[in-house]
């Protein structure tokens, strides 16, 4: 196993990981950032009102990405899998 292609698997894990995360946080900064906005023009100082719309979206955002999102993850796992006989070599 040259060091090319240990940088390369980690290269792709960490394209992975960045990209299924963002997918899941950047919805919920968008909707913070909205509701932080609202807040601060109407002067609303309410814990729940900025917490519960994050979470919400959030947990839509996993269940409809989610099957795309375990099928990423799959999908990189099987590769990484088939390539073992070839990077021991």
């Amino acid at each position: 196993m040259t060091p090319e292609t240990v940088i390369d698997i980690v290269r792709e894990a960490l394209w992975m990981i960045v990209l299924l995360s963002a997918l899941i946080i950047g919805p919920g900064l968008v909707i913070g950032l909205v509701v932080s906005t609202f807040q601060a023009a109407t002067q609303i100082n309410e814990q729940t009102l900025s917490f519960l719309p994050r979470l919400l979206i959030t947990l839509l955002v996993i269940i409809v990405a989610g099957p795309w999102m375990l099928t990423q993850l799959l999908d990189h796992t099987e590769s990484l899998i088939s390539r073992i006989p070839y990077l021991i070599g």
